[in-house]
């Protein structure tokens, strides 16, 4: 066990009534799916019930009100009225190289936007308020799924795109490295595959593995850069529902390495940040 924090709200800035009387948060009250530590140390979380931003600091206080995404709302917003799907807030969030700006990518698309399309929404610290520029993602399917985001340049990001099969039913377990500069003029960021997580070259065999190896699961959720052609990959393992590796039995977590078929050219303060 390495430690941890736990996540609290000494100073009463949510306001609706929280499970616990000591103001400890729980699942109940928030529902974080995405994180990232900002320049000063404090981190920046993503949930699914607002979807709000919530800012805490390195002992897991909240340090100021959950910022809502104008416009959206989860079913759980007290505001009512909701236009997005429970459990589709925000999946990915990343700090841009500058620490200047958050980008918050929902999991599931807004009533109205094109089936399959993800609002990627800007975020300004310094103000703690979404800035209202906004970008967007298609999915290959609207049946499929992100998984996380993360920063490679002001205008790149890694994005994790995935079906909802395991095992031998999985056919989209990918990597893309996504371009916010739209050089193709169709209104959504430019992608180009970086890694096919079902067909990845393993000669050597690592870990007894197949020649190619596959990670088959349901929940790939997380993906961050370690050089500039190297990025790694975890699942969360949903023990014991998911069997991705092995029917029947449940899967344990994976951490995986994965080496670029040519270089990131990331900036040079998100390969610092590792």
């Amino acid at each position: 066990m390495l430690g941890g924090i736990t996540l609290t709200d000494p100073n009463g800035h949510i306001k609706t009534p929280l499970t616990r009387a000591d103001r400890v948060l729980t699942g109940a009250d928030i529902d974080i799916e995405s994180i990232t530590r900002g320049a000063d140390g404090t981190y920046w979380m993503g949930d699914e019930f607002g979807p709000y931003l919530l800012h805490f600091d390195r002992a897991g206080r909240l340090l100021s009100p959950p910022a809502p995404l104008p416009g959206v709302r989860a079913p759980e917003n007290p505001a009512g009225n909701p236009n997005l799907g429970g459990s589709k807030g925000f999946e990915g969030i990343t700090l841009s190289p500058d620490g200047k700006t958050i980008n918050a990518l929902l999991e599931g698309t807004v009533a109205g936007d094109t089936p399959g399309t993800l609002r990627l929404n800007e975020f300004d610290i310094a103000s703690n308020s979404f800035t209202g520029t906004k970008w967007l993602y298609q999915l290959e399917s609207p049946n499929f799924a992100i998984g996380d985001a993360i920063a490679v340049d002001r205008n790149r990001l890694l994005i994790i795109e995935r079906d909802s099969a395991q095992g031998a039913d999985a056919i989209v377990k990918r990597v893309y490295l996504a371009d916010k500069r739209d050089r193709d003029k169709d209104g959504k960021l430019d992608k180009t595959m970086v890694a096919d997580l079902l067909n990845l070259a393993n000669p050597k065999h690592i870990g007894g593995q197949a020649d190619p190896f596959k990670f088959p699961f349901v929940t790939i959720e997380d993906v961050t850069i370690l050089d500039d052609r190297t990025i790694a990959v975890l699942n969360d393992n949903n023990f014991p529902s998911s069997s991705g590796r092995t029917p029947g039995k449940p899967d344990n977590n994976e951490f995986i390495t994965i080496r670029l078929g040519q270089n990131l050219h990331a900036d040079p303060r998100v390969l610092r940040r590792r």
